[in-house]
């Protein structure tokens, strides 16, 4: 299996993930090794998780966000989707003209 390939912002996107799920821990005042028993993952798996390694499974970060109470969270993905809803109405806007009016007598 090769290894994954990630854009730069993206890794940092993932680094900012693991902080956030770090910082929720500690402010829990939760053990690595409780969390990651919790978890069902490995010791290893969850320090990869803390750090944003872009290999774990997303699984393994949703039940990390499920034990920290965190799992809602993961709902609010692709929510404020406005490149989508600016497509959207730009393909609802027709540029059709209105009917011709017809002089009736």
């Amino acid at each position: 299996m090769g290894k994954n390939i990630i854009l730069p912002n993206l890794a940092k996107i993932l680094v900012t993930v693991g902080e956030n799920i770090k910082l929720a821990r500690l402010r829990r005042k939760l053990g690595a090794n409780i969390v990651a028993e919790r978890a069902g993952i490995s010791l290893s798996t969850f320090w990869q998780i803390e750090k944003g390694i872009p290999s774990v499974s997303i699984g393994s970060y949703l039940m990390v966000l499920f034990v920290l109470g965190l799992e809602k969270d993961f709902l609010r993905l692709a929510t404020d989707d406005d490149l989508g809803r600016k497509l959207q109405d730009a393909e609802l806007i027709t540029k059709k003209r209105a009917p011709k009016k017809t002089n009736y007598r």
